[in-house]
C-alpha cells in the first residue's frame, strides 16, 4: 500500500478511536445548528403589539382603525385599544406594546378641511422594527387619504356641483393608481435549520485545521516523522497521508450532517451531487489551510495559535454565525474571499432557487480559487519549514 495511504489509514484510526472525533464531527455540529435554528427561529414570524388610543371615533378615525385590523395584518399586528394617549404611551413604555398610534380628537372632521389633525405614532428604542411598520401602515393609510381630499378638492375647483359630502363617499371607494406590490421571482424562503445546519458543520470541519496540525507536530516531537523519512518515506507522502485523512474525515462529517439535519429537522441543503461537489470543494480548502499552517507553525504552540486564529477568522469573516444576508454590506464583500462564505453562498441558492451543479459552478469555482492561492503560499513557505 502507497506510504500516503498507510498514514492517512494511522490517523482516521486515531480519530475514531478518540470519542472527541465523534463529538466534534457530528454530535456539536448537530447540537449548535439546532440550538441556533431555535433561538433564531422566530425572527422570521415578526408579530407586533399596538397601542391605539382612539378619541376621534369619526368615520375617518374609524377607517383608521379597520384598515389596522384588516385581515391581511392580523399575522402582523394586534391592534389592542387603551382609553388615552397617555394610557397608551405608558403601555410603550412598559413594553406591554411594541408601538403605539394616537389619533386625537376631531381628527375626522379636520380631514376634509385645510388644516388636517396630525396623527402621532408612539415608538420605542428597544423595538425599532414595530416602530418602522407601524409609521409605513400609517403612511400608506395617509397617502390615501390625502388622494382623496386632493380628488375631492379638484372636482369642486373644476365647478362640480355635487355636494362636498357626496364627492367625499365617491372619493372613498377610489384606489392609489400606483403601488407598490412584492412578488416572488422563484425562490423559496430560507429556513432558518437550511442556513444554520451548514454553517455549524462547515465551522466544525475547521476543527479539522487544528487536530491534523497538533498530531503532525506529536508525530515529530516522538520521532515518528524521524522513523518514517528513514523508510524511506517522503515528505509529500507524509503531507498528502495528513491531507487524506482530513478529506475523508471532513467529507464524511459534512455529508452525515446533511443527510441527519434533513431526515430529522427538515433542513434543505439542495441538490445532493451539488451539495456532494460543494462540500469536496470546501474539504479541499480546509486540506490546504492544514498544510499551511503545517509548513508555517515550527512548533505545537505555534501551530495551536495560528489555527485557533485561522478558524475563528474565516468563520468570522464567512458569517457562519450570522445570516450574511442582514450582515452590512461590506461583510458580505468580505465573506468572498473565505470558502467557508462561498459554501454559504451555494448552499443557500441551492435551497432558495434549487437547481443543480450549475447553481453552485461559481461558489466551487471560487472555493478552489482560494485553494490554489493557499498552495502557491504552501510551496513558498515549504523551502523555509524547519518543521522537518
Amino acid at each position: 500500500m502507497p506510504p500516503a495511504l498507510l498514514i492517512a489509514a494511522k490517523d482516521i484510526r486515531q480519530r475514531l478511536r478518540d470519542r472527541s472525533a465523534v463529538m466534534v464531527g457530528v454530535v456539536a455540529p448537530l447540537v449548535v445548528a439546532l440550538l441556533m435554528s431555535m433561538a433564531f427561529n422566530g425572527t422570521s414570524k415578526f408579530h407586533y403589539t399596538l397601542a391605539l388610543s382612539n378619541a376621534d371615533q369619526g368615520p375617518v378615525a374609524t377607517a383608521m382603525v379597520h384598515a389596522l385590523e384588516a385581515p391581511g395584518l392580523r399575522g402582523i399586528v394586534t391592534v389592542r385599544p387603551y382609553p388615552t394617549a397617555a394610557a397608551a404611551a405608558v403601555a410603550v413604555r412598559d413594553r406591554k406594546a411594541q408601538a403605539g398610534l394616537v389619533i386625537p380628537a376631531g381628527f375626522s372632521s379636520a380631514a376634509t378641511g385645510p388644516r388636517p389633525v396630525p396623527l402621532t405614532t408612539l415608538t420605542s428604542v428597544n423595538d425599532t422594527i414595530s416602530a418602522s411598520v407601524t409609521a409605513s401602515i400609517v403612511a400608506s393609510f395617509v397617502a390615501q387619504l390625502n388622494a382623496d381630499r386632493l380628488s375631492v378638492a379638484t372636482a369642486t375647483a373644476s365647478g362640480s356641483t355635487v355636494p362636498v359630502a357626496s364627492l367625499s363617499a365617491l372619493a372613498s371607494r377610489l384606489e392609489i393608481p400606483v403601488r407598490t406590490v412584492s412578488r416572488p421571482v422563484g425562490a423559496h424562503q430560507l429556513k432558518v435549520i437550511s442556513y444554520y445546519a451548514p454553517s455549524m458543520s462547515i465551522f466544525f470541519v475547521f476543527f479539522l485545521v487544528g487536530y491534523t496540525t497538533r498530531s503532525f507536530f506529536v508525530d515529530r516531537d516522538q520521532g515518528m516523522i524521524e522513523r518514517m523519512r528513514a523508510a524511506p518515506v517522503r515528505p509529500v507522502d507524509i503531507v498528502a497521508g495528513k491531507s487524506l485523512s482530513v478529506l475523508v474525515f471532513g467529507l464524511a462529517s459534512l455529508l452525515v450532517i446533511a443527510a441527519v439535519t434533513t431526515a430529522a429537522f427538515g433542513a434543505d441543503w439542495g441538490s445532493p451531487l451539488a451539495v456532494v461537489v460543494v462540500c469536496a470543494a470546501l474539504v479541499l480548502s480546509v486540506v490546504a489551510v492544514t498544510a499551511l499552517v503545517m509548513v508555517a507553525a515550527r512548533t505545537k504552540r505555534q501551530a495551536e495559535g495560528i489555527s485557533s486564529a485561522v478558524v475563528f477568522g474565516l468563520a468570522l469573516l464567512g458569517g457562519n454565525f450570522v445570516f450574511l444576508s442582514q450582515s452590512p454590506a461590506v461583510m458580505q464583500r468580505i465573506a468572498l474571499f473565505t470558502p467557508n462564505g462561498w459554501a454559504l453562498r451555494a448552499f443557500t441558492d441551492l435551497s432558495t432557487t434549487g437547481g443543480g451543479l450549475g447553481t453552485a459552478a461559481v461558489p466551487v469555482l471560487a472555493i478552489l480559487a482560494f485553494t490554489a492561492v493557499v498552495g502557491l503560499l504552501i510551496a513558498l513557505l515549504a523551502r523555509q519549514s524547519v518543521a522537518w
